[in-house]
């Protein structure tokens, strides 16, 4: 099992967290910077969500680090299970998995039946063509993977494709 870390870099809590997270065993902590505005405040656990494998974990220190609402940390618990892989919260000490589980997913959506609906944030499917158009530019598949909000994986695929 792989223990994926998770922190949002906002204030100087941040480096305690990334620590803690360290120290509950987390073979890699993955940090996520303020965006500018426009962009995908989530990239970085977008990437995550779309590697992690089954069997794996996610670690936060807070179930806030995971979205502005129980809608949104509703979602990433979905994506995790079907990846097969779970969430643990270091703080709360609460987890996907084992009998708290379907707890912590029913607590998550009656949280989200209360909220407005909205857009979900999951981020728009990027063509191969505007991948490709920009690699012609010039431009790196790490910035393009900035710029059109996916992952490096995705840029790399979809360049595949394309040549193939």
């Amino acid at each position: 099992m792989l223990r994926i870390g998770y922190v949002r870099l906002r204030d100087e809590e941040s480096a305690g967290e990334t620590a803690a997270l360290k120290a509950m065993g987390c073979h890699v902590v993955r940090a996520e910077e303020p965006g500018l505005p426009g962009t995908d405040d989530f990239a970085v656990l977008d990437s995550i969500l779309d590697f992690i494998g089954s069997g794996d974990q996610l670690v936060v220190t807070r179930l806030g680090q995971l979205g502005p609402g129980g809608r949104a940390i509703l979602d990433v618990v979905e994506r995790l299970g079907q990846r097969g892989a779970s969430l643990y919260v270091l703080e709360a000490q609460l987890s996907t998995e084992g009998a708290g589980g379907p707890a912590l997913r029913a607590a998550l959506q009656a949280v989200a039946s209360l909220e407005p609906v909205s857009f979900s944030r999951r981020r728009r499917p990027a063509a191969a063509q505007e991948i490709r158009d920009l690699q012609r530019a010039g431009v790196g598949p790490v910035e393009i993977a900035r710029r059109l909000g996916v992952s490096r994986m995705t840029v790399w695929r979809k360049l595949r494709a394309v040549e193939a």
